[in-house]
């Protein structure tokens, strides 16, 4: 049963702010740079067989700091080679805070910049239409895969665009998180299937090893300020809440039922580790990387 409270993505203003707020809040960013420097060269050096020329497609790119990141070890992996970067990410904002970056970064001449405001499901009908037949060498997908109606034909779509010695790369959640906790809690109550879906690495890789897909995977430690959370009407703290349960107005919307369970849940040795007068929330991610069907 789909929830009845209204989904946080529905406003984009309002996502944005509770966005930025937990990165500030998280160790997210930081997490995935230790894994783009130290595991993703290595990932890269395979792709593209000697090709002068790789294309990449970038699904959910948000603002593209992380993108660039990797867009840079894909450089130093394959200097001299230039790259055809498709960019799909469905918010204005964060496409113009994108091209804003690009254009105040030096050196990225190499990459040809292709800008898709649109939905990966919409990606993938509008690929379909054109009965398009490029290949991509490298895709990657940062915690987007819970919006879209079905994560799996989403990866097997991705994964059926990939070149010889192409990668996919998956980043979300791990099932042993805060987060993997709370939505096996409370999926029903917070999940609106029409916009997004409670997943999981866990639920990922119980679908790729239903189809027999081999894949790598890499855990990717972080952590979460929310003590804020607890401060009843404080403001920060309300848009935590609205992104931790990606439900709008969460602590006006929810019953007084749901509300104290989510709360008490997020409080537990399960979900967060009380240090120092602070709650620090388990954000564990997950790589997961899949090579093309054979």
């Amino acid at each position: 049963m789909a929830s009845s409270l209204r989904s946080l993505v529905d406003d984009d203003s309002r996502y944005q702010k509770s966005f930025q707020l937990f990165l500030e809040r998280s160790s997210e960013h930081e997490c995935m740079r230790d894994f783009i420097h130290n595991k993703l060269p290595d990932i890269l050096a395979s792709i593209g067989d000697g090709k002068s020329h790789l294309n990449v497609i970038g699904v959910g790119s948000g603002a593209g700091e992380i993108d660039l990141e990797m867009l840079s070890q894909l450089h130093l992996k394959h200097p001299g080679v230039t790259v055809d970067n498709e960019v799909v990410e469905p918010s204005s904002q964060q496409l113009h805070n994108y091209r804003v970056l690009v254009s105040q970064k030096p050196g990225l001449d190499y990459i040809k910049f292709t800008w898709n405001k649109m939905t990966a499901s919409e990606f993938e009908e509008q690929w379909k239409v054109k009965k398009m037949t490029k290949k991509a060498d490298f895709i990657h997908m940062l915690q987007m895969l819970y919006y879209v109606k079905d994560p799996g034909a989403t990866i097997s779509f991705f994964q059926g665009l990939l070149n010889k010695k192409g990668k996919l790369l998956i980043i979300l959640v791990s099932g042993e998180s805060g987060w993997g906790k709370l939505w096996r809690t409370y999926r029903n109550q917070l999940c609106n299937t029409e916009i997004s879906q409670c997943v999981t690495t866990e639920d990922i890789r119980s679908f790729l090893d239903s189809k027999g897909v081999r894949y790598e995977s890499y855990e990717l430690p972080s952590q979460m300020d929310i003590s804020e959370c607890f401060t009843e009407g404080d403001e920060k703290g309300e848009l935590l809440l609205d992104f931790l349960t990606e439900v709008m107005d969460f602590s006006k919307a929810a019953s007084p039922e749901l509300k104290s369970g989510v709360l008490e849940l997020l409080r537990h040795p399960d979900c967060s580790v009380e240090s120092d007068g602070k709650v620090m929330f388990n954000n564990n991610l997950e790589v997961i990387v899949i090579e093309q069907l054979t």
